[in-house]
Formats: C-alpha cells, sequence, structure tokens
C-alpha cells in the first residue's frame, strides 16, 4: 500500500498557511486533520481554505477555522464499487478510509480506483481437485476449466485479478494438469506470469504451500480454483495490511432458515417456541492472504486444508482475521451451482 498519504496528515494546532504548504506539498490536494491517535477530526481542500479566507480567516488562524467537520468516510471493508459510486455522486477526488476508532488507514483517490495499482504480491490458485460432485462433467476436463459465460471458470479469475494490478501467479494442479498448462501456458497472453505447482497426489487446499519455489517475500494471496466471485481484490490487500495480519480469511454470510418451531426449555420445562427462525453464520468464502511466516508452517508433502492451516497459525498466537464479502460471489462445487452461474454471469461479469 502507498504510504504517501500519511505526509497529507496535519495536527489541530496546525495554522491555515501551514494547511496549505501540506496540500502544495502532496499531490493529494487535501489535509487530513488528526488527533494524537490518528483519529480523523476534519479535512481541508483548496476549496475549503479559499472559502475561510473570503470569511477574512488569517492564514496565521488554526485549521479548525477552515476544516471541513464531518466529511464523507469509508471502511476498508467498503467495496470499491462502493466507493467509486460515493465518490463519483458527490464529485469527491478524495476519500478518507478510517477503521473502527476513526483512525486514518487509507487515502483513497478517484484516479486511484479508475486505475489500479500495480501490486507485487504473488496469487496461489488452487486448481488440482477432482471436481467429483460435477461427474459427469469433469470426466474430460477438469472442474477449473469447465465455462461459464463462454470462458473457463479459472481464466475469469486470472483476468480479473489481473485487471486489479496482480500478474504473478502460481497454480497448483493435479487432475488432467496438462489441460490447465496447455490452456494458460506461461500466462503471457493474460498479462500475466504463471509457474506451475505439481500435486503428484492431492494435498488439499493448503498443502501446495509447501510446493512453492522460492522464498515468499510479500503475503500470498490463495484462491480456490472453482470460485466465481467479482470481488474487489485490492481492498482485501489494503485491509490485511492495515490490521497487521498474518492470516486473512474472506467469509460470506449465509443464512438458514429452520423450517421447524424451535422449543427452547429450562430444566425441562417449556419456556418459548420460536416459529421458524433464521440462523446467520459466516463462512469460508475460499479467499485467504498469508504472510511468508504462516505459509512456512506447511511442511514438504504433508497434506492439509487452509482451515486447519488457520488453527495452527492461530496456535502461533499470530494476528488471523477475517474479512467479510457482500459481493457477487458463488462455490462452483455442485451441477446446479454451475447451472445457476452461467445463468448470472453476465448480470455480475459483463
Amino acid at each position: 500500500m502507498n504510504d504517501k498519504w500519511k505526509k497529507a496528515l496535519i495536527h489541530p494546532a496546525m495554522s491555515v498557511l501551514e494547511a496549505i504548504q501540506t496540500i502544495n506539498a502532496t499531490s493529494l490536494q487535501i489535509a487530513l486533520v488528526v488527533d494524537d491517535e490518528q483519529r480523523l477530526l476534519g479535512t481541508i481542500t483548496d476549496g475549503d481554505v479559499r472559502r475561510g479566507i473570503l470569511r477574512g480567516v488569517p492564514l496565521t488562524a488554526e485549521v479548525s477555522h477552515v476544516l471541513n467537520p464531518q466529511p464523507a468516510t469509508a471502511t476498508a471493508s467498503t467495496t470499491r464499487d462502493a466507493r467509486l459510486a460515493l465518490m463519483r455522486r458527490h464529485q469527491f477526488h478524495q476519500l478518507p478510509i478510517i477503521d473502527s476508532s476513526g483512525r486514518v488507514v487509507e487515502l483513497e483517490t478517484i484516479d486511484e480506483l479508475i486505475q489500479p495499482e500495480t501490486h507485487q504480491n504473488p496469487v496461489l490458485l488452487m486448481a488440482g481437485g477432482l471436481g467429483k460432485r460435477l461427474r459427469p462433467l469433469t470426466e474430460t476436463r477438469p472442474k477449473p476449466l469447465l465455462e461459464v459465460g463462454g470462458r473457463p471458470i479459472l481464466e475469469t479469475t486470472v483476468r480479473r485479478f489481473v485487471e486489479q494490478g496482480f500478474s504473478r501467479f502460481f497454480m497448483s494442479v493435479c487432475y488432467k494438469a496438462g489441460m490447465i498448462r496447455d490452456h494458460f501456458g506461461d500466462g503471457s497472453r493474460f498479462g500475466a506470469q504463471i509457474e506451475y505447482l505439481q500435486e503428484e497426489e492431492p494435498l488439499g487446499t493448503a498443502g501446495a504451500l509447501s510446493l512453492l519455489p522460492h522464498p515468499l517475500e510479500k503475503p500470498l494471496i490463495v484462491m480456490n480454483g472453482d470460485i466465481l466471485t467479482n470481488i474487489n481484490l485490492q481492498r482485501i490487500v489494503t485491509f490485511f495490511e492495515a490490521q497487521k495480519a498474518s492470516a486473512l480469511m474472506c467469509v460470506r454470510d449465509f443464512e438458514l432458515q429452520i423450517p421447524y418451531g424451535v422449543v427452547k426449555t429450562e430444566n425441562g420445562q417449556f419456556t418459548a417456541i420460536e416459529e421458524k427462525p433464521m440462523q446467520r453464520f459466516f463462512v469460508n468464502a475460499g479467499l485467504y492472504v498469508v504472510t511468508p511466516d504462516v505459509a512456512r508452517l506447511v511442511q514438504p508433502g504433508e497434506q492439509i486444508d487452509m482451515p486447519d492451516l488457520f488453527h495452527r497459525a492461530r496456535t502461533k498466537d499470530s494476528n488471523v482475521v477475517v474479512f467479510p464479502i457482500s459481493e457477487y460471489w458463488l462455490d462452483i462445487g455442485r451441477s446446479e451451482d454451475y447451472i445457476r452461474a452461467n445463468a448470472e454471469f453476465t448480470g455480475h461479469f459483463s
């Protein structure tokens, strides 16, 4: 994440002149007024300064005389589309991103939203599964190469990553690996660099981490190859870094209605009955970010799934966080999911 925005932070005791100098010293066209804990108190733009001067505010006055005390903000989990819509609707060029305590963690700009930042984070796409639940469709091709919207699922995923500034990929392959290699090659025709991790036998959703050919220098994004989603991947990395996390699991809100009246009791006595209650859970969305240290917790040749790796990271006192996603997401594990994906593709990916 670019830290250039930190140069725009100023203290409320600074003068209007110092605020102007801060605005002129960066290309961000804004100053963020924060307290000692970096909590946002307000923002100042050229327009705020001009309006203050017209009211007779001297340049020696404290910035509180010209700041906007209620600026529009967003959080790290706010989707890219929602941020862009907010900025376009109000013609904002900058949007402070704050955490739950009101501390500034980032400054979004309209230029960054329109043109994605280039990321050095490598991406591992899990493409070695047998796809048993999708037979007979997967008898002649691996599940990641099943077409949705006229294009292989895995190709849509690669293109989404590339569009958002990611270009370095690993693909773990096992079942019908040659077909995946033939389709993607070295990745150059997709604007990517692809290396393959060959599993001689299935190692689970985390086992391929032990096959990485060289030590990682950046946090690694790991994604199941049968997921179809239009999630903002840049936002996940931003959130991961802001939280100083060791491991991140994307989660999806899932609702389940109990089809019966649920009876509540106490000491064998009836107390109440709730008709067909709705239960809500967070479910694993099959998309993760892990630091190099967490990736190294997987032993060579070990068969292990990502949830087990997360439990292992927790025992190491790592900072393990979750990132709720609200964008379109579908796990294509069954025939009915595959049919649904093709029906919905145009509305979410055209």
